[in-house]
């Protein structure tokens, strides 16, 4: 395990010596380490099986060099980075690097600045630093036995498959730069996300729980949340194509939010032409009951971060306000791009993710935090249920995906779990899974909403780093499709 005071120690030593060099304008030096643990779930009845797999860790650490060079009359940018080395010798190799990886670009214009102080400290949890192997595995096991007692207890012992993860990420990094950002951060995770199947019923049902620290996050309700919805799932019907009114459950919504709407929300997306929403600044896009915003400052969310990784505070970013799109989420260098008279973009969101966390390997991206999803008139679960009167609820989805691209809107997802027909304004029979597709676009979703419950759960969907704290949404005459009959 690297400290951070080993970061820091390596950040400023090396910033040290950037500064020696002759044909260097300015440097920004990033070190990270992180650690990514899954404990994974594979439990089925009818097969010897063992439950839960050994976990398994991935860690990486070094240190990454973005400079600017004086080249003749012009300005050079660079990137470098070396693995597994914050020596004086990793980082002439990483400087090497960034020299000769070294372009022009007209549209970079400076590094970083200190913005403001930062709203997070020492939010992380030092158990979580410091797991051991045991605590580790028995994580799993908590899950594992949330679902398999819910289910014994509905009388359901075979044909049973349970599968999913505990994932564990453990984050340090430290930033230095010529433009007097000097900082550091460490962040810890827990997720949970289980799939519970009841083979001899043909059905599935998905939960999930997230936390920062040990004390608040409880992979057992995960187990049990699953095994619930599945047990619920039983005898599942079609419904018949075409439009519906439908709700949207967190997951689904998030799934949608995380894979179309917040991705046309960002700065890069509208430099590429790539969203709907291109020239719509300060224009309503959505029902004027509606506001999104990106916040990496909540404490306890999994999303929370005490700064980027360009060393600037996290914050909130107003996106969707009362229907009107007030905003896009930026880096560092989009920001500087597209900053007007009338607009000046602050960049809270550039981070250097990949699959296990914050990466030294990376130039900073634009990335989420926190996206927080409301209404100005939030109203009860009931409530929406009345609203829509006769229509689907929609409780889990997956393989959502843009059909013609960002830039059209249209998107595409398979109901897979947790969804149910609503009669007379009230949750009916179960729809079976896997039989119906939503075929729609983003435009329809936010412009007609009929109802956003007050209500929300954090949320987190496979492959995405930011939580999305998502409440119900109503939305009418959405398109569904029944695409398959295999499960009749």
């Amino acid at each position: 395990m690297i400290k951070t005071e080993d970061l820091r120690t390596a950040v400023a030593g090396a910033l040290k010596y950037i500064k020696k060099q002759k044909d260097v304008i300015d440097a920004e030096v990033f070190a990270s380490w992180s650690d990514l643990i899954t404990i994974r779930l594979d439990y089925t009845s009818d097969i010897p099986c063992n439950g839960i797999h050994e976990p398994k860790s991935i860690q990486s650490y070094g240190l990454g060099i973005l400079a600017t060079f004086k080249r003749g009359n012009r300005i050079e940018t660079g990137f470098g980075s070396v693995t597994n080395d914050l020596t004086k010798g990793g980082v002439l190799d990483a400087l090497e690097k960034a020299k000769r990886n070294r372009v022009y670009d007209p549209d970079f214009k400076t590094l970083p600045e200190p913005v403001d102080n930062p709203a997070l400290t020492n939010y992380h949890d030092k158990r979580v630093m410091e797991i051991s192997g045991e605590e580790t595995v028995d994580l799993g096991w908590k899950a594992l036995d949330g679902a398999l007692k819910t289910l014994r207890d509905g009388g359901h012992k075979k044909t049973i498959i349970i599968g999913g993860d505990v994932t564990i990420l453990r984050e340090r990094m430290a930033i230095k730069t010529t433009k007097e950002i000097d900082d550091f951060d460490e962040t810890t995770s827990l997720a949970a996300n289980i799939t519970v199947m009841i083979e001899n019923k043909n059905v599935k049902g998905t939960g999930w729980s997230m936390g920062t620290h040990l004390t608040t996050f409880k992979p057992e309700a995960a187990g049990r949340e699953a095994a619930e919805s599945a047990m619920r799932a039983i005898g599942g019907r079609k419904v018949k194509s075409g439009r519906h009114n439908v709700i949207f459950g967190n997951q689904p919504l998030t799934d949608i939010v995380s894979n179309v709407l917040i991705p046309s929300l960002d700065l890069s997306s509208v430099y590429a032409s790539d969203t709907p929403f291109l020239g719509k600044l300060g224009h309503g896009i959505a029902s004027s009951n509606l506001n999104v915003y990106d916040d990496g400052t909540i404490k306890g969310e999994i999303g929370s971060k005490k700064i980027t990784c360009e060393g600037i505070p996290t914050g909130r970013t107003d996106l969707i306000t009362n229907g009107t799109l007030t905003g896009f989420l930026a880096n560092n260098y989009y920001a500087h791009k597209f900053k007007n008279n009338l607009y000046n973009p602050i960049p809270r969101n550039g981070f250097r993710y990949s699959a296990i966390g914050r990466d030294y390997k990376n130039k900073p991206g634009i990335s989420p935090t926190n996206v927080i999803i409301e209404g100005n008139r939030g109203t009860t679960g009931d409530s929406l249920l009345k609203q829509v009167d006769n229509g689907v609820y929609i409780g889990g989805i997956w393989y959502t995906y843009a059909i013609n691209g960002l830039a059209m809107g249209d998107f595409t997802s398979t109901i897979i779990a947790d969804s149910f027909a609503i009669k007379d304004g009230k949750i009916a029979s179960p729809l079976k899974p896997n039989t119906i597709r939503i075929n729609t676009d983003i435009n329809h979703i936010l412009n007609n909403i009929i109802g956003i419950t007050k209500k929300k759960r954090s949320t987190l969907v496979w492959g995405s780093r930011e939580v999305v704290i998502a409440p119900e949404i109503a939305v009418s005459n959405v398109q569904l499709e029944n695409v398959t009959g295999f499960l009749a």
